[in-house]
């Protein structure tokens, strides 16, 4: 049965602004903030975890969304624990990180994972985009955007129909699309 809505489960408002931005001519994207605890692991396991107990809490169809960011010189740290560590650093601490390498590469990763409903098998749809750490530019309102540059300007330096048609929240939710439109299979 075809889709006519999803139930994205975040409680980051501007996660869920991006995602309708996106996909809001496509599909309608419905929200709940749920918690749901997050283990540690690769980007891909924590993504479909995450998954699998959204659709349990809320006994239907989920859809997450778990960003990381990648430095290249460190091996992908800090990945999937991003947010814990720009909780704990702040985008300052996170540069000094790196000022020790000369390599200041990183990939922006945002993974997205639908699960159709409690014991189902979660699927998922990743975007990446390379860019490199700077120091911060641009307004602080939402995560690392103000360290990660793509291009010369840093997300939190473009406007957000820009940032939207490059991002990896944008490149996953293509993949999303083309699932959708080819009618879930």
């Amino acid at each position: 049965m075809p889709l006519t809505k999803l139930n994205f489960i975040t409680g980051n408002k501007n996660k869920l602004a991006e995602v309708r931005a996106i996909l809001g001519n496509v599909i309608e994207v419905d929200n709940q903030a749920v918690d749901v605890p997050e283990i540690q692991g690769t980007i891909e396991e924590i993504a479909k975890e995450k998954a699998r107990r959204a659709a349990e809490a809320i006994n239907g169809p989920a859809l997450t969304e778990d960003t990381a960011l990648e430095f290249d010189a460190l091996k992908g740290l800090p990945g999937p624990y991003i947010k814990t560590f720009m909780e704990s650093l702040g985008h300052e601490g996170l540069n000094k990180m790196l000022d020790g390498f000369e390599d200041r590469s990183a990939q922006a990763v945002c993974t997205f994972a639908f699960c159709r409903g409690p014991g189902e098998e979660p699927l998922i749809f990743q975007g990446r985009t390379a860019g490199t750490i700077v120091r911060p530019r641009g307004p602080t309102k939402f995560g690392w955007d103000p360290i990660f540059e793509y291009e010369g300007k840093t997300y939190a330096e473009m406007d957000k129909e820009a940032k939207n048609k490059i991002s990896h929240r944008y490149k996953a939710l293509v993949k999303l699309q083309q699932w959708l439109a080819e009618g879930q299979q």
